[in-house]
């Protein structure tokens, strides 16, 4: 559709069109500048710029001005901007993202922009402005600080952790490699062991055989020698009951010849 000037009449803020008998009012879109990132860097290896852009140029089109460098691999991420500059911004009014948010939050450029504030209202003087904004960039700067120091513990106890399990990895790898080096050795020594082993078996059987007979031949001799003893008694018990029994017999016989000599 083409508009002719006689149905156009313009205003500083809006755009009069007269379309027939009722005029339609449409307001103009101001350019908005925005505070955002640039993405630059490899893939995998992202690296960004903070710039102050027009809202409707593309991501990584046309820039007003640079105002940093943002590069989040790093742990904790590094972050540089023109401090003064990138609160100017922020006082005329740019939009920002919400990365670019929390990136002038972390860097204290929102905080000293509202303790501004306070000072235009009348709430605060510019000393007590910078004796609060120091206060905050000290505390700041500790913490970032323990950070980096608990970062550099952690690393090094993973270091000597990771040092020491591969030594004891090490060490099980040279004792298999040992072990597959010198098998005859362990077979010869278990085979003496064995041998050890039996001759001690066979010497204790030994002994405990002697042993056997030795008791066995002296339960023998005893069995004898009682059996000697036994026989020698019972020979010696009738002969003697004989003997006197033979003693008494011839005495008569002895008197019965002699009586008739008388």
């Amino acid at each position: 559709m083409v508009i002719t000037k006689r149905f156009v009449s313009l205003h500083p803020n809006k755009l009069i069109i007269n379309r027939g008998f009722v005029p339609h009012i449409v307001k103009k879109k101001s350019m908005a500048t925005r505070i955002r990132l640039q993405r630059h860097g490899k893939k995998g290896k992202p690296f960004f710029h903070l710039v102050a852009a027009d809202s409707r140029a593309k991501r990584d089109g046309k820039f007003i001005e640079k105002l940093g460098t943002y590069n989040p691999t790093a742990n904790p991420a590094i972050i540089d901007i023109n401090f003064e500059n990138t609160l100017a911004w922020v006082q005329t009014g740019a939009e920002m993202s919400n990365t670019a948010r929390a990136i002038l939050s972390y860097k204290g450029v929102l905080y000293k922009n509202h303790l501004l504030n306070g000072v235009k209202k009348g709430a605060l003087t510019a000393e007590q402005v910078e004796e609060k904004f120091a206060k905050w960039l000290s505390d700041k700067d500790a913490k970032i600080q323990g950070k980096k120091d608990g970062l550099a513990k952690n690393a090094t106890a993973e270091k000597a952790a990771k040092l020491k399990a591969e030594q004891e990895a090490n060490a099980a790898k040279a004792a298999e490699v040992a072990a597959k080096n010198t098998p005859e050795v362990e077979v010869a020594e278990e085979v003496e062991t064995d041998f050890t082993n039996a001759d001690e078996n066979v010497s204790e059987e030994s002994t405990e055989a002697a042993q056997e007979e030795t008791t066995e031949v002296v339960a023998e001799e005893t069995q004898e020698e009682t059996a000697q003893e036994t026989v020698a008694e019972v020979t010696e018990e009738p002969v003697a009951e004989v003997t006197e029994e033979d003693s008494k017999e011839d005495a008569p016989a002895e008197t019965q010849s002699e009586e008739p000599e008388a």
